[in-house]
């Protein structure tokens, strides 16, 4: 059982968070330019309203069973809480979401933690990527591998993530826009390619595994556009060591608000993609029997590289994470097929604002 300061503490979170989709409409300035600097830009910035650390991938054990993963750390600047002269202030919020897609057994294991920054319970340092949430973490280390180590009470992650690609900068040298207005963008870098290996842990049985994994860390003032109500995401390592990004964010009537993405080929140069050059078109769709919510789960997509489907492995990989971020939301193991129906990719989707418009803000 949860200690009861722990229970109060995500209380006191939970009433600050409650206070800051009133400030999701406040306008922003648009960002600027800005050469993205290492290792300072793997740690935080505490200055910008949303952050994120994400670590997606597919991972096999030496009997063949099959899994994705997530590791989620969120950072959430808290406005009203900013002006407030006590050091018990919510002024940061820290969240984290894992989650583990067991193929064989067809089951989506997932928690989820939130948490005021500082007094030893939760923090996202400034100078390199180290964020903590209790007994929670991903820490980059001075050799640039990162190590997860996310126990939870029915599964457990512990793994290992080594880089063999270089960064890939998103949008404008990271500058990665998010709507018609300028204000709508984000500063943006994904490291494809990651070779995972470690444990995974589902009940009481652990298995060695090996994969790869797709690391996004992103941050911003404001990201969706007031037409949006969420976004559809993938996130592809090629099997020839390519890399492809493709998003779309989504008005309520399924239109496209705006669009983007990437492709670099092994060892090549990145395409970044412009405006109006992705489309999102659903083949099939999964209806949720908790959240009533109905998600696409086979899509065709197509952009500059090329035109694909993307299907997931799993038609239930909806993660509720109300008791933290407040969203419910898809997010599984997908496949990416070529107009053969050949697999060329495996990575991650990601779809938002399907049970409910999505609200970011802090």
């Amino acid at each position: 059982m949860r200690r009861p300061d722990h229970m109060v503490a995500r209380r006191r979170a939970l009433a600050w968070l409650a206070a800051a989709p009133a400030l999701v409409g406040m306008p922003a300035t648009a960002l600027p330019p800005r050469t993205l600097v290492f290792p300072r830009d793997h740690g935080a910035h505490p200055d910008f309203r949303t952050e994120w650390w994400y670590i997606t991938g597919h991972a096999r054990a030496g009997s063949g069973r099959e899994f994705g993963f997530q590791v989620t750390f969120f950072r959430s600047r808290v406005d009203v809480a900013q002006s407030i002269d006590s050091r018990f202030a919510a002024r940061q919020l820290v969240f984290a979401h894992a989650a583990v897609s067991d193929l064989e057994a067809e089951r989506l294991w997932h928690d989820q933690r939130i948490a005021r920054a500082g007094f030893g319970i939760a923090e996202a340092a400034e100078d390199d990527t180290r964020v903590r949430l209790r007994d929670w973490s991903l820490v980059r280390q001075p050799d640039g591998t990162y190590l997860a180590a996310l126990p939870a009470q029915d599964f457990g992650i512990a793994l290992r993530f080594e880089p063999t690609q270089p960064l890939l900068l998103q949008g404008a040298q990271g500058l990665s826009r998010k709507g018609p207005d300028a204000a709508q963008a984000s500063y943006y870098y994904s490291q494809p390619q990651l070779r995972a290996t470690g444990t995974l842990r589902v009940r009481q049985r652990s298995f060695e595994v090996q994969g790869r994994a797709w690391l996004d860390h992103e941050w911003s003032e404001e990201l969706l556009h007031p037409q949006a109500v969420g976004w559809d995401w993938v996130g592809m390592n090629l099997l020839d060591g390519g890399a492809l990004t493709a998003f779309r964010l989504r008005s309520a009537d399924g239109g496209t608000v705006w669009d983007g993405g990437s492709w670099r080929p092994q060892g090549g140069a990145a395409r970044i993609f412009a405006a109006g050059e992705t489309r999102f078109e659903p083949l099939a769709w999964w209806s949720s029997p908790e959240s009533n919510a109905r998600y696409p789960v086979r899509w065709a997509l197509t952009c500059p590289a090329g035109r694909f489907t993307v299907r997931a492995l799993l038609p239930n990989q909806e993660l509720d994470s109300r008791a933290s971020t407040g969203a419910v939301y898809w997010e599984g193991l997908a496949e990416l097929l070529d107009a053969q129906e050949r697999r060329v990719g495996l990575g991650y989707l990601e779809m938002t604002g399907y049970a409910g418009r999505l609200r970011l803000g802090g």
